[in-house]
């Protein structure tokens, strides 16, 4: 790997932010500071820790960090949930955001498989 602009992962999930902000940018008003921040602030930690991860020195620092984007994935997940319930988004939209989330969320996991069996 030479940066992780090389990574699947952190390509795919750049591309979930960018989507992600589109979405967000139909919540209502009120929601500036509430839930639309807070799965912006969740979709921007994925690939942000994948970047900082990959540039430690050492396979178990990178997990961490990965373990880390894992978990806001998951916020992410639930999040968006809570909007489809509040008719924020459609079940159309919901769905084609949490295909990409759990494709990250596997990526994430295959990486983390990956980095734990060939340690450096």
């Amino acid at each position: 790997m030479k940066t992780h602009k090389d990574l699947e992962v952190w390509k795919i999930s750049v591309e979930l932010v960018t989507e992600i902000y589109q979405l967000t940018s139909n919540f209502p008003k009120e929601e500036i500071f509430g839930l639309t921040n807070q799965i912006r602030r969740a979709s921007i930690s994925i690939p942000t820790n994948i970047a900082e991860g990959a540039a430690r020195n050492y396979n178990k620092e990178f997990i961490q960090f990965l373990y880390i984007a894992l978990g806001s994935q998951q916020e992410l997940d639930t999040q968006l949930l809570i909007a489809k319930n509040l008719r924020f988004i459609s079940e159309e939209k919901y769905n084609d955001a949490i295909i990409k989330i759990q494709s990250v969320g596997k990526l994430l996991n295959g990486l983390i498989k990956y980095l734990k069996t060939n340690d450096r």
